[in-house]
């Protein structure tokens, strides 16, 4: 999952012209330098479960901050597949968290650069999540849409799939940033892993709403329906 990482950076960066950045973490050596940086920072001793932020500037400067996070199974981590709606999971299928409360945002978003590439700059999501009066600790997620054709882009803080003929979906994004292509949302890893993979993931063509489907909201590889 480091190397989805390290590739989002790296895209960022070249849309950016962040030169310094892109010669320090392109190719296996500058895979291999994020990943000591990030081992750097945690203790060897260190066994309670933590998430981490990798954070870099403009300069090529590496930041990585600690967070603590409630334990997760690791097949929530990296799920082979996912059960459709309805259905029993089997013993290999990664556990649903507790259910969200889940509201469409009512103030459109106008997609750029920054809801695009993950960066630093979130005041749009926050704002989603204030009028949506989402609280720390509080089992609750808002959706936030594309002010030019009402389309469902993403999470304020997750990915969104959904259940339709057959098969997960979620919002597409572009290869790189446009004014006209994908939904204007997040090029992410927890997009970008599981339509890698046999789990019956795909981009939908049109999203004009949500509807009534069924939501699985990804959160940094947990899942909750």
């Amino acid at each position: 999952m480091l190397d989805f990482h390290r590739d989002r950076i790296l895209r960022a960066a070249t849309h950016w012209q962040w030169a310094n950045v892109i010669g320090k973490l392109t190719g296996d050596e500058g895979l291999a330098l994020l990943e000591a940086t990030t081992l750097q920072a945690i203790e060897e001793s260190e066994t309670r479960p933590m998430r981490v932020r990798i954070v870099v500037n403009r300069d090529g400067t590496i930041q990585v901050v600690k967070f603590d996070t409630p334990p997760i199974a690791l097949k929530n981590l990296f799920p082979k597949r996912l059960p459709p709606p309805g259905s029993v999971p089997g013993p290999r299928d990664p556990k649903p968290e507790p259910q969200l409360t889940l509201v469409v945002d009512d103030c459109p978003l106008s997609r750029s650069e920054f809801t695009h590439y993950k960066t630093t700059s979130r005041a749009m999501y926050d704002a989603a999540r204030e009028r949506a009066n989402i609280r720390p600790g509080v089992m609750k997620e808002v959706l936030v849409v594309n002010r030019d054709d009402q389309s469902v882009m993403e999470g304020s803080t997750t990915t969104p799939y959904f259940w339709r003929d057959g098969r997960w979906v979620t919002p597409p994004v572009s290869a790189k940033f446009s004014w006209k292509d994908g939904s204007g949302g997040q090029d992410g890893t927890s997009r970008r892993w599981p339509l890698n993979r046999p789990c019956r993931f795909s981009p939908w063509s049109t999203a004009k709403s949500a509807g009534s489907a069924m939501v699985l909201v990804v959160f940094d590889g947990q899942y909750s329906i």
